[in-house]
Formats: structure tokens, sequence, C-alpha cells
């Protein structure tokens, strides 16, 4: 039996961007607040949220938002990364900062910077965690987080019910979670517009990476690669590799994420406190949040309500 002392404590690492993207697409369009503006996606978040408060009851809940969408230190690296993203319509932008409040005001910890994205902001808390005894669980799908997890922390695609550790990385990346960023510098990364090495595609990656073991390895023996039974057009790749150096590990560089990215304002431990009562009542009448989702809040932050006749379900 684990002795309770000595397991970790979780915090939860929530990828706020995914969530509201998906209620975005996915939630109709009926839904407009007190000055008629769409609020779809605010409504999808906040359902979404108030399950995994429901299913998970946590003590310890970051909720990282993008903030960093053109002025990321990674843009100044490579003015081309994420260059081929139509930026966000104002209308949806509205409803980011009305889900960020919504955070807030239920008493969640919320990390947004203009210098670092959410996947930074998500492993410099994680990072810090660790330093108290915690184990991270990182809400989302993206395949980027991956490389952060450790030995027992998991991380959680909500939306289709997987969970996995560093342990399951392998059987669906193909690479070990500490490799997940010298795979995408080869491999490139089309959604964040990392171009990555020519020629090289996933399994040539894998492969080298299953041989040598680090990007740095690859590089430093590359006139070894040719000789490496398992890559199809070892020769080729080679002479890709030589031609492409610089490239390899601005793209690593690129697909890192950091881990000293500023947590300001956070408590140390990212304890959930206390909801805030008059911001949520006066985000569930302009949003026109209705009955359920009103006495979803009241459950999940103790929080009475009188539901508007006029507010949506």
């Amino acid at each position: 039996m684990t002795d309770a002392s000595t397991t970790p404590r979780t915090v939860y690492l929530v990828d706020a961007s995914v969530y509201v993207f998906r209620a975005w697409h996915s939630m109709p369009n009926e839904f407009t607040d007190a000055e008629g503006w769409p609020t779809n996606a605010v409504h999808g978040f906040a359902r979404f949220l108030l399950e995994l408060l429901e299913r998970t009851s946590p003590e310890h809940i970051v909720v990282a938002f993008d903030d960093a969408l053109d002025t990321c230190f990674r843009n100044r690296l490579y003015p081309a990364y994420k260059a081929n993203r139509d930026p966000a319509p104002d209308d949806l932008k509205r409803q980011f900062a009305a889900c960020r409040e919504l955070c807030v005001a239920m008493g969640m910890t919320v990390l947004a910077h203009t210098d670092y994205e959410a996947d930074d902001l998500i492993g410099s808390a994680l990072h810090a965690a660790r330093a108290h005894g915690f184990r991270g669980v990182i809400v989302s799908a993206d395949k980027d987080l991956s490389q952060l997890l450790g030995d027992h922390d998991e991380q959680w695609d909500y939306a289709r019910g997987q969970r996995w550790g560093a342990a399951g990385v392998p059987a669906r990346h193909g690479v070990r979670a500490d490799q997940i960023a010298d795979y995408l510098a080869l491999t490139g990364d089309a959604i964040d517009n990392i171009p990555g090495v020519p020629g090289i595609g996933a399994k040539t990656a894998a492969a080298l990476l299953a041989h040598f073991g680090t990007l740095d390895d690859v590089l430093r023996r590359v006139e070894e690669v040719p000789y490496v039974s398992s890559i199809r057009g070892a020769a080729r790749a080679a002479q890709q590799l030589r031609t492409h150096r610089e490239q390899a590990l601005l793209c690593r560089e690129l697909a890192t994420i950091v881990l000293h990215a500023p947590c300001e304002g956070a408590d140390v431990h990212f304890r959930r406190g206390e909801p805030r009562r008059q911001p949520l009542l006066d985000l569930c009448e302009r949003l026109r949040f209705g009955p359920l989702t009103r006495r979803r809040i009241h459950a999940a932050c103790g929080i009475d309500f009188m539901p508007a006749a006029s507010a949506a379900v």
C-alpha cells in the first residue's frame, strides 16, 4: 500500500484555448450576450469547465490562456512562426476575455503573458509545482505538451476521454516524451508553421531518435546516418541534416516548451481560491447563462442565483 504522505498532490493544468476553440466550432450560434454579441464559445467552455470541476473537484488548478498570438518570443526568433494562422475575429476575442473572467470569478488561477504561450505557462507552472511535491494532470490533446510529462504526470484528452503518462507517449507519437521537441525539430509542425528538416518525415525522425537518442547526437554523428539500416533513404537524410543543421536547431528551440515563464500573482501551490459572488452574478446576467448553468455554478462554487427567466438554457 502506498503511503499517503508520499503520494504527490495533483495540480490540474488546463489548456483553455483548445476548449474555447472547440466550443466556438461546435456550439450553435444562437447564444448572445446582453448586448447582442455571440457567446457560443463561452457557453461551451463554461459547460466543459463545470463538468471538469464536477468530475475532479480540484483543490489546485491552473487555466492558461494565449495572450502571445503574435508577440511571443518565438516570433522574434522566427517571424514566420504561426504566420499561417488567421487572426481571431473580434467576437471570438471578446469570448476569450469572458472565459478568462469566468475562471477568475470561480477562484481559479489564470495565467496569460504576452511573451509566452499557454504551453509555456503550463510547463512553468508544472515545473514550479513539482518543487512542492505535486504531480500534474495536463488537460489538453496537444501533442507538444507531452514533452512535459514526468514519471507521475498525466495528459488528459478530455474530449476523447483518453489519459496517458510518459510511458504511453511512444505508442501515441513514436518517440519518448523527452524526445518530442527533437522530433518536431526534425519533422516540423505544420500547425505552428515550424519547417523542420526538408525530407525528414515522421518515420525517419523516429528512427533517427531511436538510434541516436537526441537531435544533438544525430547532428554530431551525422556521418553515421547513411549506415543506419532502419532508415530508408539514409544517405539523402544525412545530406539534408548537414545542409539544414542550423534550421533544425532553431526548430527545436521553437518546439521546446520553456519552464521559466513568470507565473505572476499566482499562489505558490495554485490553490483554488474563494469564488467571487458579485462578478459571477454579473457574468451570469451579462452572458445570459440559463437556469441549468447557474445551478451548476452554484453547486461548484456555493454561489446562489435567482435564474433569469429570459436567459438561455
